[in-house]
């Protein structure tokens, strides 16, 4: 996507859009004055046949076979919610488009080209030339700059990506998780804190920092605010006023 020209596109990288109240569902989207283009990325190595009769993706592997969902439907059904999220918001006139990308250079296609879904289904290397193909279709500006600009800021505020839980997602409880300020040299953890800085036990390295990497995972594991007391279990600390100590010292809202 580095080669779009630049303010050219919106990017929405694992936008999570509502979708009747109790659901929600995960896109990766451009928004252009034009169209909307929501890409389903697979990154699936072996060889892909895309049964359509059956509506299946089978991938053949070291000579074993293993279905997958059809991401073909998977695409038309975000690409019929996102529709409806645009008409819903007052964008109906903007069309939604959508392709699928094989990420793995190399991965084989097998049979793309006796599906009707040919022109959907493209390796990574090829995106720049299907979205130059849309813009020769797409031509009308159909969004001004303040109109994009204000469905940009829907889309992010309508975005609950920060408010998903991901332990649920793959079976997890927080007893699976190890804790501690982890080493950024060696990788282990938990390191001990001493006089202000952390020690690592396995490589003697110091370091005061150690952490900040701690609090980033805690936040994208938790998404919950941060007490004293929650660093204190997460970093293994014995001082509740140590914790407070580094809660201060990163200068972030109480």
């Amino acid at each position: 996507m580095s080669f779009l020209q630049e303010g050219k596109y919106f990017i929405f990288h694992d936008i999570r859009l509502p979708w009747k109240k109790e659901f929600s569902y995960q896109i990766d989207t451009l928004i252009s004055q034009h169209y909307a283009l929501i890409l389903e990325i697979k990154n699936i190595a072996g060889t892909l046949f895309f049964d359509r009769p059956i509506n299946q993706l089978i991938r053949i592997i070291n000579e074993k076979e293993e279905g997958f969902p059809d991401p073909i439907l998977q695409a038309k059904r975000h690409k019929l919610q996102l529709s409806k999220w645009l008409e819903e918001n007052g964008f109906k006139r903007l069309p939604v488009e959508y392709l699928i990308i094989i990420s793995n250079p190399s991965t084989i296609i097998k049979n793309a080209s006796t599906t009707p879904y040919v022109n959907k289904i493209s390796h990574s290397a090829d995106l720049i030339n299907k979205i130059s193909d849309f813009e020769k279709v797409y031509r009308p500006i159909l969004l001004q700059p303040k109109e994009i600009k204000k469905l940009n800021k829907l889309l992010l505020r309508a975005d609950s990506t920060e408010g998903s839980d991901i332990l649920p997602l793959y079976s997890l409880v927080p007893s699976d998780l190890l804790t501690g300020a982890q080493c950024r040299y060696c990788s282990h953890l938990p390191l001990i804190r001493s006089h202000g800085t952390w020690i690592c036990t396995k490589c003697n390295i110091k370091d005061k920092e150690a952490h900040l990497q701690g609090l980033e995972d805690f936040m994208l594991l938790f998404q919950k605010k941060l007490s004293s007391s929650d660093l204190c279990r997460f970093l293994h600390l014995s001082s509740r006023h140590t914790a407070l100590r580094i809660i201060k010292s990163l200068k972030i809202s109480k």
